[in-house]
Parts: C-alpha cells; sequence; structure tokens
C-alpha cells in the first residue's frame, strides 16, 4: 500500500483509518481511545536520560497516556535523580516500576545479583517519600539467550523458575507487586515437576505478565498473545500486549520502526479492541519510551 506522501494527506489517510476501525469495532472505544492517546505501560532502559531530561520523558509520556513507566535501576544514577523523577511521575499521574535483569538472571549461581537488585529496592524505598517511591518490580530475564538454553534446557528451566520463586518471596517482602517480560512462545515448554505448560507457570508466579507479542499490525499481536491470554484467564492474572517501536534485525514483521508513528496509533486502537475480547488483557506495553519517542520525532512533517 502506498501512503500518501504529504504531511496533511498523510495525516488525514490515517485519520479516516481510524474511523473507519472505531466504527467497525463490536465494542465502544474508551475516549483514549477515540483520541488515540491509549493508556499505555512503557520501558524506560536508558537510565542516565532521568538525569539529562527528566521533563523531556515525562512531558511526551503524559502526552501518550503513559501510565506506567519500567524504569531501570542503575548504580551509575544517584538515587536523588530517581526520586526527582519519580515525584514528578506521581504529579502526572504516571506510576514508575524498578526495572533490571539479564539472561544469567535464571541461574542460580547469580542469585547474588537478584539479592542486590531488591535489596537496592529496599533500601531506596526507606528513605524514599511516600510520592518518590517505586509502585511495583519489574524484570526481564531472558535465558533462552544463554548458550545453556540449547544444551541444558531442562536444568536452566529448573534454575529459573528457583529464582523466579526468590524475586517474588522477595517482593511481597517489600509489598510491591512484581511483573515479567516474558516471550510468546514459552508454552512449547514443560515447567520443571509441574503439569503446567512454562508459561502457565510463570503467569501465576506473577502478578502480570507483559508479553513480548511483537508483531506490525494488531491481529498478528493478538494471534502471538492468544494461548497466553487464555492461560491467564484460567490463573485469573493479567497480561500487557507488548509491541515494539525500535530497528529490529529480526526483520520489519517485528517493529512498527518501519511503518511509523500514525500507524502504530491506528494499529494500537484495534489491538485494544481485539484484546478487550480476553478477561486477561491489561494493556498494551510499548517498547520502549526511546523508540516511540524518535518514531514521533520522525513523523514531524
Amino acid at each position: 500500500m502506498n501512503f500518501p506522501t504529504l504531511p496533511f494527506l498523510r495525516r488525514l489517510f490515517f485519520l479516516l483509518l481510524a474511523s473507519m476501525i472505531i466504527l467497525s469495532a463490536s465494542n465502544p472505544i474508551r475516549t483514549e481511545a477515540a483520541t488515540g492517546k491509549l493508556p499505555k505501560a512503557t520501558w524506560l532502559w536508558h537510565a542516565k536520560l532521568i538525569e539529562t531530561k527528566p521533563d523531556e520523558l515525562l512531558s511526551f509520556s503524559a502526552s501518550e497516556g503513559i501510565h506506567f513507566i519500567y524504569l531501570q535501576i542503575s548504580n551509575k544514577v544517584d538515587t536523588s535523580y530517581y526520586k526527582n523523577f519519580i515525584a514528578k511521575a506521581h504529579a502526572l499521574g504516571i506510576r514508575v516500576h524498578a526495572l533490571n535483569g539479564a539472561p544469567n538472571w535464571a541461574l542460580e549461581s547469580n542469585r547474588s545479583q537478584l539479592a542486590s537488585f531488591m535489596k537496592w529496592i529496599g533500601d531506596y524505598q526507606a528513605t524514599a517519600a511516600e510520592e518518590e517511591k517505586f509502585t511495583g518490580i519489574h524484570v526481564d530475564i531472558e535465558p533462552y539467550l544463554l548458550p545453556e538454553w540449547k544444551t541444558d534446557l531442562n536444568n536452566v528451566i529448573k534454575q529459573w523458575q528457583s529464582n523466579v520463586e526468590f524475586l517474588v518471596q522477595e517482593s511481597a517482602k517489600l509489598r510491591l507487586p512484581i511483573a515479567a517480560d516474558l516471550p510468546f512462545w514459552l508454552d512449547k515448554y514443560a515447567a520443571s515437576e509441574s503439569k503446567m505448560s512454562l508459561s502457565s507457570w510463570m503467569i501465576s508466579q506473577f502478578d502480570s505478565v507483559t508479553l513480548m507479542s511483537y508483531r506490525d499490525s494488531a491481529s498478528a499481536v493478538i494471534s502471538l498473545a492468544q494461548q497466553e491470554l487464555l492461560e491467564a484467564e484460567k490463573l485469573n492474572k493479567r497480561i500487557y500486549t507488548g509491541v515494539e517501536t525500535k530497528y529490529s534485525s529480526e526483520g520489519n514483521q517485528v517493529t512498527f520502526y518501519e511503518e511509523g508513528y500514525d500507524y502504530l496509533n491506528i494499529q494500537l486502537l484495534y489491538l485494544d479492541q481485539l484484546g478487550r475480547n480476553y478477561r486477561s488483557y491489561a494493556g498494551i506495553a510499548v517498547h520502549d519510551l526511546v523508540g516511540m519517542m524518535d518514531l514521533a520525532a520522525r513523523s514531524q512533517p
């Protein structure tokens, strides 16, 4: 499909397309959806940015309807910047969750890294004012990137589950909900010492899961997420469907990087409508904040 190239005609085209989606939807659309600003979650991996441009990050987030920011914890960023950023986010109605993780967090030999992360959060919360506190924890582990995933799969899965149980126990001590990023294909694997699929087991442990169901159309995203959405319904858990905005070496179909900002927002409207067919659907998570800002900047005439 060739889109109009003039900025005005291009935006008019997407406005008409949005109207068609809204009119064809079987369920009523919220006010936010009608304006193209759905409530969303996003990741902020570049923690140093809260030192240099917190106001720009939060102004964009507020304008985009961001309700949750998963903010990476870095020892290279002083806690005063976290407190300042979270307090400003709090004033805008944006909740901030402490984010961290690495593939080797799945291995019990690296349990100390998980413990250090949780201790950092506990120490931070103890000195922060109420409006400066994190309201949740978010982990991104992805052990399938380890070489051991191919050579010692069952052992890696067993250790991963053990470390997840540790994280969940520690988050309970901190009285914070904990969520995780998961790929969409874990239902193909069995959990260790359980009759559950690995995806069901993981979903059962966390308060919510953000599914990395990265595709460049709403129908493809919901197709990838369907199994986990159904599993979460049975477990009375919540699933965020994830979309990607950054360039991906895995192919154009994984990200909205090529299609652009306007098309992304149209597809998010449609994705929200499709997601509402599942009781477990919690919303949409856009990866990531910097990628979304870059995509929006590229859309400017």
